[in-house]
């Protein structure tokens, strides 16, 4: 789910790329091997590029050492507090089994991966579009660009799982409290 607030880059990067390319009036070669080039040139960047895949894949890391630590609690008769992770879909229950969890996780990861498509596609595009307006510098165009999807990466990665981080560091040190 995109928050609201994500509509506001995505209104800042359609002014500029409405705004980055150059007036071509008199070309004649046709448009289409240029298009289907930069839909290829940009499907096989998005494809390859590892910024793509980190937020989704820290996601499931952080969200299954959360679980698997919660794992010796609920041996115990502790209750899940995550609605999502019950048999009841209601917080303070009983837990899915371990291997449903791990689906969910899993299920739950993937679904971040269209953000990061569409974050990398836009980004590789407006690339495109800015190295056609600033032909000397391609060198600067490509490197923003990773700058930002790299940052997108990083920022969307944090968001996404630190509160898992802290959960399976709150529950190993619980743990060992407890002597589990």
């Amino acid at each position: 789910m995109v928050p609201r607030r994500a509509s506001v880059p995505a209104v800042l990067i359609s002014l500029l790329v409405l705004s980055a390319g150059t007036v071509r009036a008199q070309e004649t070669d046709g448009g289409a091997p240029r298009i289907s080039s930069l839909a290829s040139d940009i499907a096989k960047g998005v494809v390859l590029d590892p910024t793509t895949y980190a937020p989704a894949a820290i996601l499931h890391q952080s969200m299954r050492l959360d679980w698997k630590s919660s794992q010796p609690f609920f041996q115990h008769g502790y209750l899940e507090e995550n609605e999502r992770y019950t048999v009841s879909g209601r917080r303070h229950d009983v837990p899915v089994s371990f291997g449903q969890g791990n689906r969910q996780i899993l299920t739950e990861s993937l679904l971040n991966l269209p953000m990061s498509f569409a974050n990398n596609a836009s980004t590789r595009f407006v690339e495109h579009l800015l190295i056609d307006r600033f032909p000397n510098h391609p060198k600067l165009v490509r490197t923003l660009g990773w700058i930002e999807r790299t940052s997108f990466a990083s920022y969307m990665s944090y968001r996404l799982s630190a509160k898992h981080f802290r959960q399976w560091r709150m529950n190993e040190n619980l743990a060992r409290q407890l002597g589990y």
